[in-house]
């Protein structure tokens, strides 16, 4: 989408949380950050995010909302997020997916638009809304034209007198809906049991995965935005380790952050800087520098006692 304000997102984050023992699951930590601030990660860029349910810390600013009555269901819910929303398109999410990405997300609103292919022929698209590795609908991963929404939604309480109490389906089934594949296999794992935040918290850990996760962490940890580019970080580690000492190298990846940060900097083009630096240092003590064979460490021209 040309404009990245020209959507809204609602999280869904009441909820009894049954099979959790009544756990709050928004709150739930996987990766050493709630699943509710996971979520908000991947819409960054929404002009409003309006969270619904119980008021809770969040690690950026959102717009806290409730449903009338409380714990009157995902309709009731969806109903309260949409009466502080302004934009042509609605983001909805569910507060548990410890695994949604921006491009996930940017994925869902394009086919919405209609600026990405899309599997329909028919009308065009009031929604797009996620489909699982097993073919099942995510109907709280998607994104949904907003007067379409309101529209079923306000057609549906004439009908009924309320929405509190009713599935998503009343609302949703009415709808033209593209489907969207999830690429990833895992944008729409959901946390309803504590096996699947074990699960969660498992594959955060896992060699592939582990490094990015943890720098995602600290980044959002310390409120900070830079890129970084682990895999020029850990080169530049190891030079400093193996040709300086090895203390060097987790205070030269904190210096190329500080430096970073002070000016505005590019991470990648700072770490290849430092890492050419360490090479020079290195190489000083194999050859003397400029090829000049090594003294071991005695002044040039000195002889040994």
């Amino acid at each position: 989408m040309s404009d990245h304000t020209d959507y809204d997102t609602i999280v869904l984050a009441g909820g009894a949380a049954r099979r959790l023992g009544g756990a709050d699951k928004p709150a739930l930590s996987v990766g050493g950050r709630p699943l509710l601030d996971r979520v908000l990660d991947a819409c960054q860029d929404a002009a409003t995010t309006v969270v619904v349910g119980p008021a809770r810390p969040t690690a950026r600013a959102v717009v806290h909302a409730r449903e009338n009555p409380p714990g009157g269901g995902p309709l009731a819910a969806l109903d309260a997020g949409l009466r502080h929303t302004t934009a042509p398109w609605v983001l909805v999410l569910s507060a548990d997916l410890p695994f949604l990405t921006a491009a996930t997300v940017r994925t869902l609103l394009e086919v919405a638009v209609g600026e990405a292919p899309s599997s329909g022929t028919g009308p065009a698209p009031e929604g797009a809304m996620l489909r699982d590795a097993g073919g099942r609908d995510q109907p709280l991963v998607a994104a949904y034209r907003a007067d379409a929404l309101r529209r079923e939604m306000d057609l549906l309480r004439t009908e009924r007198g309320t929405l509190a109490g009713l599935p998503l389906r009343a609302v949703l089934s009415r709808l033209a809906v593209e489907r969207v594949q999830d690429a990833t296999a895992t944008a729409s794992f959901d946390c309803d049991t504590w096996e699947d935040i074990s699960a969660a918290r498992a594959r955060i850990r896992e060699h592939g995965n582990v490094l990015d996760e943890w720098i995602t962490a600290v980044k959002a940890e310390l409120g900070i935005t830079l890129d970084v580019d682990t895999t020029a970080l850990l080169d530049l580690a190891r030079d400093a380790a193996h040709g300086v000492a090895r203390p060097a190298a987790p205070l030269t990846t904190f210096l190329i952050g500080y430096a970073a940060g002070r000016q505005d900097g590019d991470v990648t083009e700072l770490a290849e800087r430092v890492a050419a630096l360490a090479n020079r240092w290195a190489a000083e003590t194999t050859d003397g520098g400029d090829g000049a064979p090594s003294t071991g460490g005695r002044p040039a021209g000195k002889p040994a006692e």
